[in-house]
């Protein structure tokens, strides 16, 4: 338990000057300040606005997509030397204790998997593949079917690696 609460302390000290930017920054993206709005008139329950302005989405801070501060968030999150370039799922627990976004879980991803460094350090711990092996001629059709699998390739725009 002791080190739960030191690693949330030191994910906010790492994140303070972030988060400084992101409250001043809520009232530059309109989908936020309709949510501002809304919770004013009480018609939403899960955001809530504190007494600094900021808007939050169940205690979490709602980051702005301005500026590129998302991906500064990414950045600082995955390249400190707190974090030394984790994968995308603890990158994801860790700034989901103090920010949220639509889509947050799926840009997390997507940075990590763009990130040359984690890449190369992926590809070194991956076993190698099989070596190839010789298939008899079936004497009847479709008695055996075989197939190939190339995986790990750069990832799709659709996120496939593999065919």
């Amino acid at each position: 338990a002791h080190g739960d609460i030191g690693d949330r302390e030191m994910a906010w000290e790492v994140h303070r000057l972030a988060r400084l930017g992101v409250i001043a920054k809520q009232d530059l993206d309109s989908s936020l300040l309709e949510l501002k709005a809304l919770v004013k008139e009480g018609k939403v329950e899960v955001f809530s606005q504190g007494g600094d302005g900021a808007l939050r989405y169940q205690g979490r801070l709602c980051v702005p997509c301005v500026d590129g501060l998302r991906e500064k968030i990414l950045e600082e999150a995955h390249n400190s030397s707190y974090s030394l370039h984790p994968g995308s799922t603890k990158m994801y627990r860790d700034l989901r204790d103090v920010y949220w976004w639509g889509g947050m879980k799926k840009d997390i991803a997507k940075f990590v998997s763009d990130c040359h460094s984690c890449q190369q350090v992926k590809a070194e711990h991956q076993r190698p593949g099989g070596l190839t092996q010789d298939i008899e001629i079936p004497t009847w059709k479709w008695e055996e079917i075989n197939m190939d699998f190339v995986v790990g390739l750069p990832k799709t725009r659709k996120g496939f690696d593999s065919i």
